[in-house]
């Protein structure tokens, strides 16, 4: 098993020094789930919510998420964001969210990519909670990552 990396040797939580790693193109995809009534659904995707475009607000959320990690999460390295995407598909009773988060750093950016996921679907919620009380948020999580030591990761179902 793996040492975990934010502990020191009397265990005690730390940033991790990534000064002597070498800077690579890091790319991560995540997604997050959001489940709700097919009518709210049908709100959201033409655009009749009260309270406005859920889809606009939710991308530029996501975004601005993923550009504050570093602040959100305590042991994150602040990294400079090449390209932050969030994009939307529907099906019958749910609305999946998938991030693209892309830098060239020596270290990270799947945190960035989990964070937009997370927070687009919280404001999916938000701008959708008067007109749906029971929506779920769920299956989060990383689809793929290329880059750094570590190697690719690709999610398999």
């Amino acid at each position: 098993m793996t040492q975990l990396t934010h502990l020191d040797e009397h265990g005690q939580a730390r940033m991790v020094d990534v000064s002597g790693k070498a800077a690579t193109r890091r790319v991560a995809r995540a997604q997050a789930v959001v489940s709700m009534a097919a009518q709210t659904l049908e709100l959201i995707r033409d655009n009749a919510l009260g309270k406005g475009d859920a889809l606009a607000v939710a991308r530029v959320a996501g975004i601005m998420a993923a550009k504050k990690v570093d602040q959100l999460i305590p042991l994150c390295h602040t990294l400079a964001l090449w390209d932050i995407d969030v994009e939307f598909s529907f099906s019958e009773d749910k609305l999946t969210i998938t991030t693209t988060a892309v830098t060239v750093a020596p270290t990270g950016i799947e945190m960035e990519a989990l964070t937009a996921a997370t927070v687009a679907a919280l404001t999916i919620y938000d701008m959708a909670k008067a007109v749906d009380k029971r929506i779920e948020i769920g299956e989060i999580h990383l689809l793929s990552k290329t880059g750094g030591k570590s190697g690719d990761f690709l999610w398999e179902s």
